[in-house]
Parts: C-alpha cells; sequence; structure tokens
C-alpha cells in the first residue's frame, strides 16, 4: 500500500515559479489585451458619440466570431505561412501576422466618425474580432504545449498564469484607454478616442516584440500522427489521387479532433459537457457588457472606471487568480468549477446594491473586488477544465472549439443585455439580480457529470 502525502501550501505554490509561467503570462497578455479595444473602448467610444445602450449592446455581436474560430482552427493548426515559418515557427508566426491585422486596423479607427460611419466602424471592429480570435487559437495551444502532457499540477498552474496574463492585458490596456482618453479629452481634442487608438497601436508593438521571447517547442511528432491519420483516410479511399488526398487532408484536419474528443468521452457525457461550457459565465458576460455603461450612468468618470475597474480590479484579478489556481491543484478543479459558480452569482449581487444606493466610491470599490475576485476563481477553474480535456495531437483544435463553446453563450446572448436593461427601463438593480441566476442551469449540468469525466488531472 502506497501513501502520499498531501502537499504543503508551500510545495503548491512552488510550481508559480517554473520559468515556463512567465511565458505563460506573457502569451495571456496578448490574448486579452484586444479585449480592451473591441469591448469597454468601443463601447464608450459609441456611447459617448451619442449613439444608444441598445446599439452598443448590439454592437458587441462581433464578440460572436470568438465562438466561431474553431472553423477555422484546424487550417490554423496545419498551415504554415511562408517564410516566416521558417523564421519565429509556426505558432508565432500566426500571432505576428494577426497582431499587424490589428494594428492596422486601430489605425484605420484613428481617422474615422464612428457618428458617421457606424457600419464602417462596426467592420472594422469586426476585423479586430477576427484577428483576435484567430490569435487566440494559436496562443493557447503554445500556452498548452510549453506544458508536459502528464504535468497535471503544471497545467493548472499555468491556467492560472494565462488567466494573470489575460486580466493584465485586459485590466492595464483598460487603464492605459480610459485615461489616454481622459488625458486627450481634457486637453480639448474632439477625436481624443481616435488619438487613443494610435497609442494602443504602441502596445501591440511591444506585444510583438516580447513574443520573441517565448519558445515554440517542435512539433514533428504531431505533424508525424496528422500525417499518419492522413495516410490512413487515403487507404480507406480505396484509391489514391489529388481529389483523394485532398478529401483525406480536410477529413483528417476538420474530423478528427471532434471525431476524438466524442469518443474519449462518450457522446451523451459530450453533450453535457458543451452544454456546461456554453452556459457557465453568461451571467457574468451579461454584467460585462453593460458594466462600462452602468458606471457612466450613476455618475462616475472615465478616470474613476479606470482607477477602480481596472487598476484595483487588476490587482484583485491577480492575486485571487493565483490563489484561485492553488485551490483547483489542492482540492481538483471540479470543486473549484463549483465554488467558482457560486461565488460569481453572489458577488454580481453588490452592484444590485450599488445602484440601488447610487453613487458610492466605496460600495463601488467592494463591489469590483468581490466581482473580479469570482471571475478570477472562475476563470482559472474553467481554463484548467478546457486544458485538461483536450487531445494534445489536436490541441490548438480541439481547444479552440471548446473554448468558442463557451464563448458562443458570453457573445451571443450576452449582445442583448443593453436591449434588456432598456426592456427593463433601466433598472439596474433587478438586471443584475437576473444574470445572478443565470449561473444555476450550468451547475446542474457539471453536477449531473462530475463522476463521469475523464480528466488528464
Amino acid at each position: 500500500m502506497q501513501i502520499h502525502k498531501k502537499q504543503s501550501f508551500s510545495e503548491s505554490f512552488s510550481v508559480y515559479f517554473d520559468r515556463r509561467m512567465i511565458k505563460i503570462l506573457l502569451l495571456g497578455a496578448i490574448s486579452g489585451f484586444p479585449w480592451v479595444i473591441i469591448g469597454s473602448s468601443l463601447s464608450l467610444w459609441l456611447k459617448e458619440d451619442g449613439l444608444s445602450r441598445s446599439t452598443v449592446g448590439w454592437a458587441g455581436l462581433i464578440f460572436a466570431v470568438y465562438a466561431f474560430n474553431y472553423l477555422w482552427a484546424p487550417l490554423i493548426d496545419r498551415v504554415r505561412i511562408p517564410w516566416l515559418t521558417n523564421k519565429i515557427g509556426h505558432r508565432r508566426s500566426w500571432i505576428v501576422v494577426m497582431q499587424a491585422i490589428i494594428l492596422i486596423s486601430l489605425v484605420f479607427w484613428s481617422i474615422i466618425n464612428p457618428t458617421a460611419n457606424l457600419a464602417l466602424v462596426i467592420t472594422i471592429g469586426l476585423i479586430i474580432a477576427i484577428a483576435s480570435a484567430t490569435q487566440d487559437i494559436t496562443v493557447d495551444a503554445l500556452r498548452i504545449e510549453q506544458i508536459g502532457e502528464n504535468e497535471g499540477k503544471s497545467m493548472q498552474a499555468g491556467a492560472a498564469m494565462a488567466v494573470v496574463g489575460w486580466w493584465t492585458g485586459y485590466k492595464l490596456g483598460g487603464v492605459i484607454s480610459l485615461n489616454t482618453a481622459e488625458f486627450f479629452q481634457n486637453l480639448g481634442f474632439e477625436n481624443y478616442w481616435q488619438l487613443t487608438f494610435l497609442i494602443l497601436g504602441l502596445v501591440i508593438i511591444a506585444c510583438n516584440i516580447g513574443l520573441m521571447f517565448v519558445n515554440e517547442p517542435q512539433q514533428i511528432d504531431k505533424e508525424q500522427l496528422q500525417l499518419q491519420t492522413d495516410k490512413n483516410i487515403e487507404k480507406r479511399l480505396g484509391t489514391s489521387n489529388l481529389v483523394t488526398k485532398i478529401l483525406a487532408w480536410l477529413t483528417g484536419t476538420i474530423i478528427g479532433p471532434i471525431i476524438s474528443f466524442f469518443k474519449k468521452n462518450g457522446f451523451n457525457i459530450a453533450l453535457a459537457i458543451l452544454a456546461f461550457i456554453f452556459l457557465f459565465k453568461i451571467g457574468e458576460a451579461f454584467l460585462g457588457r453593460m458594466s462600462v455603461i452602468f458606471y457612466k450612468e450613476i455618475g462616475f468618470t472615465k478616470s474613476d472606471i479606470a482607477l477602480y475597474s481596472k487598476g484595483l480590479g487588476w490587482i484583485t484579478t491577480v492575486i485571487f487568480t493565483l490563489l484561485g489556481g492553488l485551490f483547483a491543484i489542492r482540492s481538483g478543479v471540479i470543486k473549484a468549477m463549483f465554488v467558482s459558480g457560486i461565488l460569481m452569482a453572489s458577488t454580481n449581487l453588490l452592484f444590485s446594491l450599488l445602484a440601488w444606493s447610487g453613487k458610492s466610491e466605496l460600495l463601488f470599490a467592494i463591489a469590483v473586488i468581490f466581482d473580479d475576485m469570482a471571475a478570477a476563481f472562475a476563470t482559472v477553474a474553467f481554463v484548467a477544465f478546457i486544458s485538461l480535456l483536450v487531445d494534445r495531437t489536436y490541441t490548438a483544435t480541439q481547444y479552440a472549439l471548446l473554448a468558442s463553446i463557451g464563448t458562443a453563450g458570453r457573445t451571443t446572448l450576452a449582445a442583448s443585455s443593453g436591449a434588456l436593461v432598456d426592456w427593463l427601463n433601466g433598472d439596474w438593480g433587478t438586471f443584475f439580480i437576473i444574470t445572478a441566476l443565470m449561473v444555476i442551469p450550468s451547475l446542474i449540468f457539471l453536477y449531473m457529470i462530475k463522476d463521469k469525466l475523464k480528466l488528464n488531472d
């Protein structure tokens, strides 16, 4: 009989000092920063140009592309960019190209009036969203591949660092965005948001410089396995010609990851996993889509929002993401999912109190701290959960598929958040209560399958 001594808190925490965690932190920041651009920055830009809450909410539909990036993930997993791939690697070359597209889009935004050219602004926002969703496919794969397949604790720590990085890119990017916009506005520039987008372009350049310090593991074994799958499919087709080769490549690339997921988990369990992933963070997404608008309507300035929601929120997120990673390591990812789901629902109610009490900096700070604490726990558990589900032969595609389904719930349904507030006649308190109740269906699905999941934990 073997006796296993449970790790001490300090032993569990030591996994964060692995040098690979710094690289994962940077990858997370690269992934999170574009959400500032098409999230809070775009929302405030449109709102301050006189557009309605409903318009701002529906503009958020551009986030829906994150829900469908799995459709082209297989191609990005296998297609090599000429010249650039040989110079900096398969994963990094795709990230650099997408970052360049985002940078060019920001330059175009800097010369556009949103009131007169709303369709063009949204179209460019869609391009940014597509580029960001595409780079996320590669960022997530590169992050997972930094950790060995059987390093369960390192994978959960890596998930925590990825979340810290994502929120670092999102929160500190928000601090830069909001303070820069207010700075130019106070100087009397009418096009203060357009100037801000140029400053955000400098952050994109800095991200690309940092990316060059992230090593890319060799993919020879995976490429051989993929080629072998193509050959097996071609043999089943009976003949070998250009058409069958193309058909075998497409089948192995697109269908293979999906078949692998359902075969590993079983059809019914796989469907329940997908339902849970789709529903888990819907309430948080409804709150997040309208939070900046809510803050403005009850009297907070852009610098207030930058301080409390972005700056203070970032510090809280970093601390509780690391603690959430430790909780997942010591308690297991399933228990962490239940706890974080309950926390998310509970903290949303604090915003109801803020809505009913009116402008209160103390209550604003408390609501932001506890909401970010819950979001940090939920996100690290969610990322670890998905990372432990994927088959390493299809890392990018399976992770993109699962993450996209989660994003689908957050973006497609949350696009109606502004319309819901309008339907409630601006009753923000009731709105936040509704968002708190939205987590319940997902936890029911998780309870149904918790004992049947096959995780590489």
